[in-house]
């Protein structure tokens, strides 16, 4: 059957690349399908599904079950023919109606924010079956205890289990257990055992939708983007290397998600072609979690290629006068945000950050070959601003200067 993605696809090779769609976009159809089977009482063999990417999906419904007061069916996840070993995968949601404060009790234990206090519309509380993973470590989106299912499914699932509900007229509570059959040996081939996420997967994704793209298709999609965005007398252009990077661009400058090119792990790359290309100066907008690594001299920030982002921040704040005991601790830190915590706790926060900016800046520059006007903001989700290199500020107005010019 026709699942909305058959015009969505890249070429690599000479060969056709089909779209897929995410564990997240899964998670939600399935919920969505279990609660209007669970309200209407009615088979539904096809659900559609609008991801956040604003592509709508039409997924077939399997292994539907229900009774008076609860109803379960799955999503066969297809990752495209992106690489991905959760693809094939049967994504369950059982939906459970409950009394309202069990629903708000779960968002609650879960540090969920998708209850809704507004007694019109119904709560939605969130939990983990059989393999999806539990969080068991700091630093993580989720806290610990909390099931691994990331903001933005978290946010599809309760929007389209409380839309249903909404049609029905029912304002009470309602519980939606996530389970994914084989999900725990699945997981093993994941990066959920070393992030401290346990017993399964996670359910993932910001857009819903899965991209196919090789390596050197990403890297030449960066380079067209690149020079789409310099069009005309554009000189300084915005770079985030991710979605969430976009996110805080958005949300804290005066500057839209669209108006930056998405660099995934290719900095070095990046910065090359904006120096080939005769740009003036480029702006990053970066999670310290892929620039740290960037501190270290690293221009690729994918996982395959390097980590060292505990070891890099360890030594700046060996450097800003940490303590052997501190350092280790940042060692040991699952995430970069854990260890931006520990680091928090001691005198030598403000110093190991401005070390690590100028560790940064030093080998942005170094790449550039002083060709060009170069500069990083630094964030984090849980810590906020982290650091601005030196010409951040210049940059910032030349490129508002180039905004306003074209308005």
């Amino acid at each position: 059957m026709k699942n909305g993605l058959e015009n969505y696809f890249v070429i690599k090779d000479n060969k056709k690349m089909r779209f897929g769609y995410t564990t997240g976009s899964s998670a939600a159809a399935a919920a969505k399908a279990a609660a209007e089977m669970l309200f209407s009482g009615k088979d539904v063999p096809v659900v559609e599904l609008l991801t956040p990417k604003g592509i709508t999906l039409y997924l077939e419904v399997l292994d539907a079950k229900g009774g008076q007061r609860t109803c379960s069916c799955a999503i066969q996840k297809d990752g495209g023919d992106d690489p991905d070993v959760t693809s094939g995968l049967r994504i369950y949601a059982k939906v459970t109606l409950c009394e309202r404060q069990e629903a708000e009790a779960i968002c609650q234990k879960f540090q969920q924010s998708e209850k809704s206090d507004l007694k019109a519309v119904a709560s939605v509380g969130i939990t983990a079956g059989e393999g999806v993973g539990i969080v068991t470590l700091p630093g993580l989106e989720q806290s610990i205890g909390a099931p691994a299912i990331n903001r933005v499914p978290r946010e599809m699932i309760t929007k389209e289990v409380q839309a249903v509900c909404e049609k029905y007229h029912y304002t009470e509570g309602v519980e939606v257990c996530i389970s994914v059959p084989n999900g725990a040996v699945v997981a093993e081939k994941t990066f959920n055992p070393r992030l401290g996420i346990k017993g399964g997967i996670s359910i993932l994704g910001t857009s819903g939708i899965v991209e196919p793209m090789s390596e050197q298709a990403l890297i030449s999609s960066i380079q067209v983007e690149m020079k789409q965005k310099s069009a005309g007398d554009r000189k300084y252009l915005l770079i985030a290397p991710g979605n969430y990077g976009l996110q805080y661009l958005s949300g804290n400058f005066p500057f839209e998600a669209e108006e930056a090119v998405k660099c995934s792990n290719y900095v070095g790359q990046t910065i090359d072609f904006a120096v080939n290309m005769g740009l003036k100066g480029v702006l990053f907008v970066a999670h310290i979690g892929k620039f740290i690594k960037v501190a270290g001299g690293i221009m690729n920030t994918h996982s395959r290629e390097a980590d060292a982002r505990m070891e890099i921040m360890a030594a700046c704040a060996l450097r800003a006068g940490a303590d052997a005991d501190t350092a280790n601790r940042i060692l040991v830190a699952v995430t970069t945000d854990e260890g931006l915590s520990i680091l928090k706790e001691t005198p030598y926060w403000v110093q190991t950050m401005q070390i690590i900016t100028e560790k940064v800046e030093y080998y942005l520059n170094h790449r550039a070959q002083g060709r060009l006007e170069i500069g990083a903001v630094l964030y984090s989700n849980a810590h906020g601003e982290l650091g601005r290199t030196s010409l951040v500020e210049q940059l910032l107005e030349q490129l508002q200067e180039q905004k306003s010019k074209e308005e």
